[in-house]
């Protein structure tokens, strides 16, 4: 198997840089200097303490947060945290890398691209330090929806799983579709998964055919999706069930859209 990961459907969103600066949360003055210099006479021997946290501090003290647009009526969209945008025309399907953030709430508001004076989602999103998190923007957008659009925040397990250990979460963010379970190659993976959950597995490295399949008891409902992926040894991945299982005119249609954290 080649070293470079191989994802079939895998979407990233091009452009977006793994870590912003977010106005407020990089812990300096702002100007990039240490303040007025002072002279010291020649000679003398100074101390000088400073509390200055070193780089190492601010990552401990840092949690990182990435977007993924998985609502499949939504127009493409606008990512705000604390009123700054972060995230710009996010299509459907598309996640971002990760933004580096201090540790802390914020106000996170979705908005459709260009158009900053409608919400489709406005909520405080708490992160701890030394976390990775995904905010997943599921559901329908309109008052006529059986499940309405929501931000869904997962805590990402992004740890190393062992070097011959792949790493794979699955997402229910089909709006349409029924509980799902999830098998590769005849093994049952994930077993009836509800709209806006997810469960994590570990699986020897290797190439896979995942199949998605309407939950039935004996795990062999039609396949209303698949996906084949290569899955690299101590990395972790997120196969998002997304799209319409019965989509109208011009609406995306059901697949499974996996994504590798560990690359982001």
């Amino acid at each position: 198997m080649s070293d470079d990961t191989t994802v079939t459907r895998r979407r990233v969103l091009a452009g977006v840089g793994a870590t912003v600066a977010l106005a407020g949360c990089n812990g300096g003055n702002g100007n990039g200097g240490g303040g007025e210099e002072t002279a010291t006479p020649t000679g003398t021997e100074t101390d000088t303490e400073t509390d200055t946290p070193t780089d190492t501090e601010m990552m401990a003290a840092s949690a990182r947060v990435r977007a993924s647009h998985m609502s499949p009526n939504a127009p493409n969209v606008d990512v705000y945290v604390d009123g700054e945008a972060v995230l710009e025309d996010v299509p459907f399907g598309e996640t971002s890398g990760y933004l580096e953030l201090d540790a802390g709430t914020y106000a996170v508001e979705i908005t459709p691209a260009g158009d900053s004076e409608t919400t489709v989602f406005s909520g405080d999103v708490s992160v701890e330090a030394e976390t990775d998190y995904t905010i997943a923007a599921i559901g329908e957008v309109g008052d006529d929806t059986d499940q309405s659009f929501e931000a869904l925040v997962l805590e990402d397990d992004n740890s190393d799983p062992g070097s011959d250990t792949a790493r794979v979460r699955a997402v229910h963010a089909s709006p349409d579709a029924p509980d799902v379970d999830i098998t590769a190659d005849g093994e049952v993976l994930f077993d009836g998964i509800e709209f806006g959950n997810s469960d994590s597995i570990e699986v020897p490295a290797g190439d896979y055919t995942l199949e998605v399949r309407a939950d039935t008891e004996e795990n062999d409902g039609d396949i209303v999706g698949e996906a084949d992926v290569s899955l690299d040894g101590g990395a972790a991945y997120t196969a998002f069930a997304a799209g319409y299982v019965e989509p109208d005119d011009d609406e995306p249609e059901f697949e499974l859209i996996v994504t590798e954290d560990t690359g982001m």
